[in-house]
């Protein structure tokens, strides 16, 4: 009698755990309802810009190449103005627009860049072919460090913003080795940002980094403006000039 209610005990309880089993899920295998799906990759090098039309003109969700355009960030006694020419530059048979960065400090002019822009408009992915630079101090030129060109030597064009980003991307904005070798990776497709000119939604959160210098900056791209955010300086103002 009493073997008969041990073994009937033990039964019971050898349901017990199996349907506690399979409504408990192993450890870590609890879904996040934060989580986001990732893309594993190398750092991008090849962007197939043969087969693409290119255009020195467009826009797309992050990053504006229409003649007039401009975006000011201020951060204490430093600002940066970035503003899109009214002007090309032909690079290897390639017609890019010239978007200028003109950087200050203390009130005193530091930086001006040339950089030259392409961007497909199927696509919206946005090109970099390089840049002129001129360093600054008391109003004189002192420095042109980190400027390259593609296809000088064995210079070749980067993205400088995908047009469909993906949580996870990696990939260089610069391709001149020992000149300049900057890249992002996509760590943020939904982050809302405050700034002087406003609050936006649905931004884009880039790391940035640099395989021959050891520095990381993280930047910060909203829909419609482009960059808003790089380290300390923050937008202020933008839209085109004269209206």
């Amino acid at each position: 009698m009493h073997s008969r209610r041990y073994i009937l005990m033990a039964f019971i309880v050898m349901l017990i755990v199996t349907f506690s089993c399979t409504l408990l899920p192993s450890h870590g295998s609890i879904p996040n309802p934060q989580a986001s799906v990732v893309v594993s990759q190398d750092w991008q090098t090849e962007f197939n810009l043969t087969a693409r039309k290119l255009s020195d003109r467009g826009e797309a969700r992050y990053f504006i190449l229409t003649p007039g355009f401009q975006t000011i960030l201020e951060s204490g006694n430093a600002r940066l103005i970035v503003t899109v020419l009214d002007e090309t530059r032909l690079i290897n048979g390639i017609t890019t627009r010239v978007v200028e960065e003109r950087e200050e400090k203390n009130g005193n002019l530091y930086e001006i860049s040339r950089n030259f822009y392409t961007m497909d408009l199927e696509t919206g992915d946005a090109f970099y072919f390089g840049e002129e630079v001129d360093f600054y101090e008391n109003d004189v030129i002192i420095g042109h460090k980190g400027e390259w060109l593609a296809y000088e030597g064995k210079n070749q064009p980067g993205m400088i913003m995908p047009g469909n980003p993906v949580l996870g991307m990696k990939y260089y904005q610069e391709l001149a080795p020992g000149a300049a070798m900057d890249r992002a990776e996509v760590i943020d497709l939904s982050y809302t940002f405050m700034t002087p000119a406003g609050e936006f939604k649905n931004c884009l959160v880039t790391r940035e980094s640099s395989k021959i210098e050891p520095a990381i900056e993280q930047k910060t791209y909203c829909p419609g403006i482009g960059l808003v955010q790089d380290q300390s300086l923050l937008l202020t103002s933008y839209g085109y000039q004269g209206k």
